[in-house]
């Protein structure tokens, strides 16, 4: 805790004094910032980003499942069979639900007006 304080003290001691207005401004690589940075994002980019962490954790459990298969036996292959089935119903539920369609939306009133 001493040498904590010692170095906060010192930088403060040390430290520069001026405050100058450019000080508090965003710095990116030399380039003077332009407009906002707050923009709007689709939510399929986080839908999909979730989905992926979703499925890629799922890939980290079979991974080791898969490494230790023959010490599991066969109690190891229905809780991965179990495990599996419930991804696979969370996967036809979003797709269901329309999650996975990030495409332009197809009504059927527009498909009748092109026949």
């Amino acid at each position: 805790m001493a040498l904590i304080a010692l170095m906060l003290g010192l930088s403060h001691t040390l430290g520069q004094k001026r405050r100058d207005p450019a000080t508090h401004e965003p710095y990116e690589s030399g380039i003077v910032s332009v407009g906002d940075a707050h923009i709007r994002i689709s939510v399929g980019y986080y839908l999909v980003a979730i989905l992926f962490v979703i499925f890629d954790l799922e890939a980290v459990y079979l991974f080791t499942w898969a490494i230790a298969v023959r010490e599991a036996g066969l109690p190891g292959l229905i809780e991965a069979t179990i495990f599996i089935g419930i991804l696979l119903a969370g996967l036809i539920y979003l797709w269901r639900l329309g999650a996975l369609d990030w495409g332009p939306e197809i009504h059927p009133r527009d498909t009748a007006k092109k026949k």
